[in-house]
């Protein structure tokens, strides 16, 4: 048994673009923090968006925070060290985080289109059916879940790796990730590329779902002004982080499964990372832009905060 991994995601970085990077990161993660704290707080503050479609946006946002908390911390920490290793219950622990992660963004999305349907293309029944009950019902089966299906991914991959002599101890990624932990067994991985697959095709089947419910929001929204001026205002924004979770995972999985080792090293890295870079930005950034009422409030928040801060100062 191996009881460490080694990160090869930096090994031909200099020590001068390694602190370009470090400085360029540091930032993204305290953008990360800022805007998404700020969009929660809105939400917590604010009485008036205690609504369920605002509920879910801060379930995305503290998804947010929980996944980046496992990446950048340890990256920022890698770019400032000689040795970029990291200790085989780490590595899995920071698998099960950011994979959760990612699962948790597709399950909480599939909930908001859920909500959007019922908003739009049902108004009359909206209330009766999107209870407190079951909007605390939603919020868990979109947290638990994922937690579940990763946590039985984990305990495949660590019997595997455990039960087995690892054929190396190097991972050429800027993070842990559980294809290329697979990948340094001696045996057979039959098992786990099934569980894997079942796995993405649970989640498939949510992409199918959203597709579906789209579908029919868009037949709704074009049978009426009322119904078009929602879709805009409400689905607009889900959809553009929908094409954004998407997009940034889709690189990542297609890259792990099936990429070169031709291609150059930061491109890798950039592909490896971005789904935990612009989600995290632009998610809670597009919701706060577009949607009227978080906009509102926030700059009314921003506004009271700035007035007693001039108060404290003239005392």
């Amino acid at each position: 048994m191996i009881g460490s991994f080694t990160l090869l995601g930096l090994k031909d970085t200099t020590a001068k673009y390694r602190l370009m990077l470090f400085a360029l990161t540091l930032l993204c993660y305290t953008v990360i923090i800022l805007v998404n704290v700020a969009l929660i707080a809105t939400i917590i503050l604010e009485e008036k968006l205690h609504k369920p479609m605002y509920i879910f946006l801060c379930n995305l946002c503290f998804n947010s925070l929980y996944g980046t908390a496992a990446f950048h911390p340890k990256f920022l920490f890698d770019l400032l060290s000689g040795n970029q290793v990291i200790s085989y219950a780490g590595c899995l622990l920071q698998v099960f985080f950011i994979y959760s992660y990612a699962a948790t963004d597709f399950s909480i999305l599939a909930v908001m289109s859920y909500d959007r349907y019922l908003a739009i293309c049902r108004p009359l029944e909206y209330h009766s059916i999107m209870t407190k009950q079951r909007v605390i019902l939603l919020v868990c089966f979109s947290r638990l879940v994922p937690l579940i299906s990763q946590a039985v991914v984990m305990i495949m991959t660590s019997k595997l790796t455990l039960s087995l002599t690892l054929c190396g101890s190097h991972i050429d990624k800027l993070y842990c990730e559980n294809w290329s932990i697979v990948k340094l067994s001696c045996g057979s991985t039959k098992a786990n590329d099934i569980v894997g697959l079942i796995v993405i095709a649970f989640y498939f089947v949510h992409v199918l779902y959203i597709a579906c419910s789209y579908v029919q929001l868009i037949k709704s929204a074009l049978n009426s002004k009322e119904g078009r001026g929602k879709f805009v205002q409400t689905c607009v924004p889900h959809l553009m982080c929908l094409f954004n979770v998407t997009t940034a995972l889709l690189f990542d999985l297609m890259y792990t499964r099936y990429g070169s080792s031709s291609v150059p090293q930061s491109l890798r890295n950039f592909m490896a990372v971005q789904f935990l870079i612009f989600p995290p930005i632009l998610n809670p950034v597009i919701y706060g832009l577009i949607l009227t009422k978080i906009r509102r409030t926030l700059i009314h928040l921003c506004a009271v905060a700035y007035r007693g801060f001039k108060l404290r100062r003239m005392v």
